[in-house]
């Protein structure tokens, strides 16, 4: 799942702080038995979707948190976890999250929103500047936090891609990139 070597990009980043859980769950389950499972998710599980991926590839996630306004207006959208993990032959082998991308022109972190025009300039330079984009997942929190931390309520693994082809269907995220057709066909 993890390379023996694994790099972490920009760790001193204000985004890192979004990013470091996930890092220190997926260390639990590399470390863990197979049978471990968290909130849903095994490594077994997680090492089957890695193994799919081409040779070397990179996935994607956005996530951001929007405030309303007295009215229930949107106020503000604001990037709570912008995340790029370079895949070699099925193991991550490094980490960055979007501020890193600064550094090959994407705009500030602060002001990314959850249009398809931040979407595909995050993903131009994540091809060019890490590996091609096999997927993207951009998203608000409630539904990452519904696909991330979704649970059978007895430790038991969950079919996590179901429950994110459900999201995506209803309209409540979108999946790009050049392995999202393997996802339309199920």
């Amino acid at each position: 799942m993890l390379a023996e070597e694994l790099v972490v990009l920009d760790a001193d980043s204000p985004q890192w702080s979004a990013a470091k859980p996930l890092l220190e769950a997926a260390l639990r389950l590399e470390q863990r038995e197979d049978h471990y499972s968290w909130r849903g998710w095994n490594k077994r599980q997680i090492d089957a979707f890695l193994e799919g991926l081409p040779q070397r590839c990179s996935l994607v996630v956005g996530v951001w948190e929007t405030s309303l306004a007295e009215n229930d207006v949107i106020e503000h959208e604001a990037l709570m976890l912008g995340v790029v993990c370079e895949v070699v032959a099925g193991e991550v082998c490094s980490i960055r999250t979007y501020e890193a991308l600064t550094a090959y022109g994407l705009g500030p972190v602060s002001s990314l929103e959850p249009g398809i025009d931040d979407a595909m300039e995050i993903m131009r330079i994540v091809r060019t500047q890490v590996a091609p984009v096999a997927w993207a997942l951009f998203t608000d929190k409630a539904t990452w936090n519904e696909w991330l931390f979704a649970s059978s309520g007895q430790g038991d693994v969950v079919n996590i891609t179901d429950i994110l082809t459900a999201c995506a269907r209803q309209g409540r995220c979108v999946i790009m990139g050049n392995q999202t057709a393997n996802l339309h066909q199920t």
